[in-house]
């Protein structure tokens, strides 16, 4: 079939794209122990700036909002101004690219952060998940449960590297709230057990996200503010026992803000329809992720299902990727043992059709 409606422009908020072909944000687990992007991270994104846009690896928004192995951070000026050299690099092949902020909360392990850092979520209660770290596989242990008062400062985190984002240069900011992440450990009623006005119904669960949305709105303005959802995606033990209601709920709040973006993981195997649901309850661009080919984008385009579709392993075996797809060319291979290696292969050295 046709895949020219891939190619068609498209407005997310103050975002002009010239393709629906979207990069989605993947961690590659490359950054130094400073939690600063490099040389390679600017080559990385460069030659993958045909994208209508690019979402970042997670980054995150504070020392305790770290989670994995060398991700990157930007809560420092010289985290700044490494990423800065990025959007630069960037822009100069005429992309975009927005920022995905990731507080990773309880999802976790000391060994993977610095020695003054903590492990903080909605409530002390562990995720029985295991993670990634220079030591191998291990357990998440306990966090510490957020105080009240400690709500508006884990915000004001986010804010604070929201506009750090748009000083180096990124055109947008994506909220990362899935994946058993601080937002959506906030929404599950089995991460979150508080008492006070951020947990228990819904609308307390909901209202740490949705103030935050808010106040990264007020901060560089809701049009250049995303945000990612997976209803059903049980990663890092993010349990919700009606996932329909808890995000029907979450997207009604969000609706009529002028938010740039929706970005919709779907959930195969999963009785709710993600991608309906967005549909009927976000009033805004709907971008589609997980396992897209390109005739399957081009044909959920063109039916009005998503607006845009993000690609993941596509991008990072495929630096090309828009052109490949308008010409039917063959795809390079994945390699997933290079997936999170910390070196140039895998990263950098995947050819393009012009090499």
């Amino acid at each position: 079939m046709s895949t020219d409606a891939l190619f068609q422009p498209l407005h997310l908020g103050a975002l002009t794209l010239s393709n629906r072909i979207l990069m989605a944000p993947m961690t590659r687990s490359r950054a130094t122990n400073d939690d600063l992007v490099t040389d390679m991270h600017v080559q990385y994104y460069q030659q993958r700036a045909s994208a209508g846009l690019i979402i970042s690896e997670g980054v995150h928004p504070s020392p305790n909002g770290k989670g994995y192995n060398q991700t990157p951070g930007i809560y420092n000026d010289e985290q700044q101004l490494a990423w800065a050299k990025v959007t630069a690099a960037v822009h100069a092949e005429g992309g975009l690219i927005a920022c995905q902020l990731m507080h990773c909360g309880r999802a976790g392990h000391p060994v993977n952060k610095a020695p003054d850092t903590e492990m903080l979520a909605p409530s002390a209660i562990a995720a029985e998940a295991e993670i990634f770290t220079p030591e191998g596989m291990m357990a998440m242990p306990t966090p510490r449960a957020l105080t009240r008062e400690e709500i508006p400062q884990v915000i004001a985190e986010y804010v604070d590297a929201a506009k750090r984002c748009r000083a180096a240069g990124f055109d947008a900011v994506e909220l990362h709230a899935t994946s058993g992440y601080l937002p959506a450990q906030f929404l599950s009623p089995h991460s979150n057990q508080r008492t006070d006005e951020y947990g228990g119904s819904l609308e307390n669960r909901r209202r740490f996200v949705v103030e935050l949305m808010a106040a990264l709105a007020d901060a560089i303005g809701a049009d250049r503010v995303g945000i990612r959802i997976a209803p059903g995606n049980a990663f890092n033990d993010n349990r919700d026992d009606d996932p329909e209601a808890t995000f029907t709920g979450l997207l009604q709040a969000l609706s009529g803000q002028g938010y740039a973006w929706l970005h919709v993981i779907r959930v195969p195997g999963a009785s709710l329809d993600n991608l309906a649901m967005a549909r009927q309850w976000f009033d805004g661009p709907v971008i589609g992720n997980d396992s897209y080919d390109a005739d399957e984008a081009a044909a959920a385009i063109s039916e009005g299902a998503v607006d845009a579709v993000s690609f993941g392993r596509g991008f990072i075996s495929n630096p090309d990727l828009p052109k490949r797809f308008k010409l039917g060319a063959e795809l390079n291979k994945f390699d997933r043992k290079t997936l999170y290696a910390g070196s140039a292969p895998g990263f950098i050295d995947y050819p393009s059709l012009d090499a």
